[in-house]
C-alpha cells in the first residue's frame, strides 16, 4: 500500500501520482459477485439531469459488497483485491460452508485470516458485531443507521469512526466529520479502520484520467455568458458580481448548508459536522 511517481517522458507523466497497488494479492475478481453496471450519465429515473458533468468514462463490473455482516459464521480470507466502483479494498471472504463474499478490507487484514460476525466474535480488524458488544474507544466502520439495513457510515478509503460512550439503548459515535450522533446499540459494525490510506494521496496528472472516470469538463461561471450563469459577463477576468456564489439556476452554493431540515434522525445528533 503506498503510491509511486514516474520520471517524467510526458507532460500527463509530470504530476502524476499513482497508487502502487502493492496490498493487492488477488487479481482476477470473482466472477459470480459481479453484475453489469450501467451508466445513467448522471441522469435520474425520469432521465433528468440530476448530477451534472458526468459522462463516459472506462466501463466496469459491480462487486456485491457484503454491508450486513449477517452471517455468523468463520470465513476465511482468500485475497485482497482492487474495487474500481470504490477508493477503499475489498476482501474476498469463503466462509465454511464454501459461500463466498466481500467485505471492505480494513487496515492489517490480509490472506488467511479469519474474520467472523455475531455478538460472540473477537475484537479484532474485520469482524462484525452489534455495538453492545463493542467496547468503547474502538475504532469501528461499515456502521449501521437502523438494526439489519446495512452499513451506511465509513466506507471510504481511511476511514474510521470511534466509539464514544453507551447510554441505554444507544451508543454514541463521532464520524470522520467530526460529527457525534446516536445510534441503537443492535446495529452492527466492523472493527477497525480501512485500509488504503494513501488514496488521498494519489493525482491524476491530467486530463484524461478525469475521463477515464466517468467525470467530463467543467466550465466555470465565471468564464460564460449572462445568459448562461449569474456570474458570467463582465470586461477581462473580472468577479462573480454578488455577494455569495450561486448555482446557474440562482441558488445559493460554495458554504450553503444543504441537509434538510426536519428530518427523523436529526433528533439523534449531539454535536454537528465541523
Amino acid at each position: 500500500m503506498g503510491v509511486k511517481s514516474k520520471n517524467p517522458v510526458t507532460s500527463g507523466q509530470r504530476f502524476h501520482i499513482a497508487d502502487d497497488f502493492s496490498d493487492i494479492t488477488k487479481h482476477r475478481p470473482e466472477k459470480s459477485l459481479m453484475t453489469r453496471l450501467g451508466k445513467a450519465a448522471g441522469r435520474d429515473w425520469r432521465g433528468r439531469i440530476s448530477s451534472r458533468h458526468r459522462g463516459g468514462g472506462s466501463r466496469r463490473l459491480y462487486r456485491a459488497i457484503d454491508f450486513k455482516r449477517d452471517k455468523d459464521m468463520t470465513a476465511k480470507v482468500v485475497g485482497i483485491e482492487y474495487d474500481p466502483n470504490r477508493n477503499a479494498r475489498i476482501a474476498l471472504l469463503q466462509y465454511q460452508d464454501g459461500e463466498k463474499r466481500y467485505i471492505l478490507a480494513p487496515l492489517g487484514l490480509s490472506d488467511g485470516d479469519t474474520v467472523s460476525s455475531g455478538a460472540d466474535a473477537d475484537i479484532k480488524p474485520g469482524n462484525a458485531l452489534p455495538l453492545r458488544s463493542i467496547p468503547v474507544g474502538t475504532v469501528i466502520h461499515n456502521i449501521e443507521l437502523e438494526p439489519g439495513a446495512g452499513g451506511i457510515f465509513a466506507r471510504a478509503a481511511g476511514a474510521g469512526v470511534s466509539l464514544v460512550a453507551k447510554e441505554g439503548e444507544y451508543a454514541i459515535i463521532k464520524l470522520p466529520s467530526g460529527e457525534q450522533r446516536m445510534v441503537h446499540i443492535s446495529c452492527r459494525a466492523t472493527v477497525g479502520q480501512i485500509g488504503n490510506l494513501d488514496a488521498k494521496n494519489v493525482v491524476l496528472g491530467k486530463a484524461g484520467r478525469k475521463r477515464w472516470k466517468g467525470w467530463r469538463p467543467h466550465v466555470r461561471g465565471s468564464a460564460m455568458n449572462p445568459c448562461d450563469h449569474p456570474h458570467g459577463g463582465g470586461e477581462g477576468k473580472s468577479g462573480i458580481g454578488r455577494k455569495q456564489p450561486v448555482t446557474p439556476w440562482g441558488k445559493p452554493t460554495l458554504g450553503k448548508k444543504t441537509r434538510k431540515p426536519r428530518r427523523r434522525s436529526e433528533r439523534f445528533i449531539l454535536m454537528r459536522r465541523i
